[in-house]
């Protein structure tokens, strides 16, 4: 049975409630702070298991206090990484979640976004149906190797969900896997940052020129939008209410790939991943419990 190789970091996320972000002087008291696994490739892999997809978590655990904390998470949970503990200390993601529900990362990178040549090569590329990227691993000194065995292995399906990085990214890397025709997940603020454009409809179609494939299109309350086949397509949100938005994007993007796995087609992944996000939204933090995704499940 083939797998999902879900490329990226693990991290501690440090969440920490306040009634809003201070200004330079100011201070503030923090309401609530909790230690949670986090980082991009997990969310998104967390969200892949609970559509019972089989996958392939590939996620460097460093040492220190973090490392130490993120492998404790990863063995209650069952779960394993094929890739070797590297001689370096895993970083944090603080996580400054406001009142309203909107989220500030201020991320400390270590071990966990860095991923070698040598790593890669140990990977049976007949078992995966295909792979999922972040911004951020590609944005680090490593990000050319990735791209490199992407390219060795041009046939498999990549998904890429750039995030805010994709304006730290090189262009000529960036052109690199625009060239591999990744289906690209992104906000409306990331498509309207990237391509200078002013309208969803001109943003959406100048990333489709570079990717000649499907580009999706989250946009918070509005819901989500996808263009393929020259015509840009929308669907509508999941009313909640939104306690915060960490990992929102991730359980997205993971819907998206499990009901990739599972052939869904485009609209039908959508709204499930609608469902999925919104109830990420309405939960501390962002990974969700068997238990919420089983009342979602109910619902789809």
């Amino acid at each position: 049975m083939k797998k999902i190789l879900v490329i990226g970091s693990t991290v501690v996320d440090i969440i920490i409630n306040v009634d809003f972000l201070p200004g330079t002087g100011q201070d503030v008291h923090v309401i609530f702070q909790e230690m949670s696994l986090g980082g991009c490739a997990y969310n998104v892999s967390d969200t892949i298991r609970h559509f019972n997809v089989p996958y392939i978590l590939f996620s460097p655990v460093g040492t220190g206090i973090y490392g130490d904390f993120v492998r404790k998470e990863l063995k209650a949970r069952n779960i394993s990484t094929p890739v070797p503990t590297p001689n370096m200390d895993n970083g944090c993601c603080y996580c400054f979640v406001e009142s309203s529900g909107e989220r500030t990362f201020i991320s400390n990178h270590g071990a966990e976004y860095l991923i070698y040549k040598e790593w890669l090569e140990t990977i049976d590329i007949s078992q995966i149906e295909a792979v999922y990227i972040c911004g951020l691993e590609i944005e680090e000194t490593t990000g050319p190797i990735i791209v490199d065995f992407l390219e060795k292995h041009n046939d498999i399906p990549v998904f890429f969900a750039p995030g805010p990085r994709i304006n730290s990214i090189s262009i000529e890397l960036l052109d690199r896997i625009f060239k591999l025709s990744p289906i690209l997940h992104l906000n409306d603020d990331e498509a309207y940052q990237f391509t200078k454009k002013d309208k969803l409809i001109e943003a959406v179609k100048s990333l489709n020129n570079l990717t000649n494939n499907t580009v999706i299109v989250t946009c918070g309350s509005n819901g989500a939008c996808y263009y393929e086949n020259e015509k840009l397509n929308h669907i509508d949100a999941i009313k909640v209410e939104q306690i915060d938005t960490i990992g929102a994007g991730d359980a997205h993007i993971g819907s998206i790939i499990a009901c990739y796995y599972k052939k869904y087609n485009i609209e039908k992944s959508i709204k499930i991943a609608n469902f999925v996000s919104s109830a990420v939204v309405e939960t501390k933090g962002a990974l969700l419990s068997d238990e919420a995704f089983g009342r979602i499940d109910d619902r789809i």
